[in-house]
């Protein structure tokens, strides 16, 4: 298993930490993990999993809500 830091979700995502931080809260988005008391990060399979839903939903038609 692998742990995601800020720096490298930011990469795989590309969205800004105060974005992820209210997708989490939504339940849209992998929730982090408490490694430290100063550290978070985020399991790497399931931000690749979030992703590949992502991906997978692209082609479907667009939904208003």
């Amino acid at each position: 298993m692998r742990i995601l830091s800020k720096r490298q979700l930011k990469e795989l995502v590309l969205y800004s930490p105060q974005h992820v931080a209210r997708l989490e809260k939504a339940g849209k988005f992998p929730r982090r993990v408490q490694i430290g008391p100063n550290r978070v990060g985020w399991v790497e399979e399931e931000v690749l999993d979030w992703l590949q839903e992502r991906l997978n939903s692209r082609d479907e038609p667009i939904r208003h809500s």
